[in-house]
């Protein structure tokens, strides 16, 4: 069978070694030649550990380098750009990456502080990081954990990291899915290797981590991400910038003709992958219109806080948020520099998720 139709998974709680069985079976490297710069872009959005549910295990990717090394490749790069408002430099400390570069001689390398060269699909134009463009082959090593916009969040939206954050904030304000597609046609992963180990089901930032107790290997982004969707309960229609892939020819969707290999599923119990949901009923209190992720999943998570305490059931207004209200000044309030023109409104881009917090509090308890 063609390797692009085929998922593999191991189950088990040791991340390194199960990530060096599951290349051992796979042979990613079969054919490749050694002196080949090998990028590997996980997912550090925020600068938090693993055990948090949002960032990629420095254990998965101590495994891969340690696989790869072992093989002759010693010309490995890390590339990631954190989201908008946290620094990638302090997300490679917090993230344990400073001492997995030391340890394997492998760089770290910020793309927040990359040129960027213009890649244009049809009519479509944007930039994306040039290092990027210069690996011969790319690792995609995302977190398998839901996102508060897209419903789920992995290979494919992973790639978003490798963009400049200008670009970041333009594929919110024409809509994430489509960009993401077209982002992924001109940034090929050559090869998916999901952390689920832990990721949060509620929202992209962590904070929320469930035990998954499994690695996903592929070599087709859009399989790997519609197999994800379906393991969390989602309808490919349900997850657009999926759909759009793979209606661009991109990938193919899981389904009867795909091959799901299985390793050590014995050594885990089942685990029901269910997304809380939780995100869909907090954003009932918020109209929404073109908001970066940091600024909409603050705002959910400190909706979520609220709502806990019991202070969300009483308010009967709205919370506006995104880029489409940068020119409005409604008597409403309203979240982030884009509502600045409001009648009460929190500043910053995005504000920071205390602050929000507090500034939430007070408010809802006033009114």
């Amino acid at each position: 069978m063609n390797k692009l139709q085929e998922i593999h998974v191991i189950y088990g709680d040791k991340p390194k070694e199960m990530v060096k069985k599951l290349l051992g079976e796979i042979k990613p490297e079969a054919g490749l030649p050694t002196g080949i710069i090998i990028g590997l872009k996980p997912n550090l959005v925020v600068a938090q550990p693993a055990e948090l549910g949002a960032t990629t295990s420095p254990e998965i990717t101590a495994g891969i380098i340690e696989y790869f090394q072992e093989k002759g490749f010693l010309n490995l790069v890390i590339l990631e750009s954190s989201w908008l408002g946290d620094n990638t430099v302090k997300a490679f400390k917090e993230c344990g990456y400073n001492e997995l570069s030391q340890k394997y001689n492998v760089p770290l390398f910020d793309l927040k502080k990359d040129e960027t060269i213009i890649e244009k699909v049809g009519d479509y134009s944007f930039k994306v990081c040039r290092k990027v463009k210069e690996v011969d082959y790319l690792i995609n090593i995302p977190v398998l954990k839901a996102h508060c916009q897209t419903e789920i969040t992995c290979a494919l939206k992973n790639l978003k990291g490798c963009i400049p954050d200008s670009e970041k904030r333009r594929f919110h304000s024409t809509g994430l899915h489509k960009p993401i597609a077209y982002l992924n046609k001109v940034i090929k992963s050559d090869m998916i290797i999901v952390d689920g180990i832990r990721g949060d089901l509620t929202y992209e930032g962590g904070g929320n981590p469930v035990e998954m107790g499994r690695i996903i290997a592929g070599f087709d982004p859009v399989l790997v991400d519609s197999y994800v969707g379906e393991l969390l309960g989602f309808h490919v229609d349900e997850i657009k910038h999926v759909k759009l892939a793979h209606e661009m020819g991109l990938g193919k969707l899981y389904g009867p003709e795909a091959k799901l290999i299985e390793m050590d599923k014995d050594k885990m119990p089942p685990i029901k992958l269910t997304p809380s949901r939780k995100v869909s009923y907090l954003s009932q209190w918020v109209v929404e219109d073109q908001a970066c992720s940091p600024c909409y999943g603050s705002l959910i998570h400190a909706l979520d806080k609220l709502n806990r305490k019991g202070k969300l059931k009483k308010f009967k207004g709205k919370i506006y948020i995104g880029r489409g209200f940068q020119e409005s000044d409604l008597p409403e309030i309203g979240i982030g520099l884009c509502t600045k023109g409001f009648k009460t409104s929190l500043p910053g881009c995005p504000p920071k998720a205390r602050d929000l917090v507090e500034f939430l509090e007070k408010y809802l308890t006033t009114k």
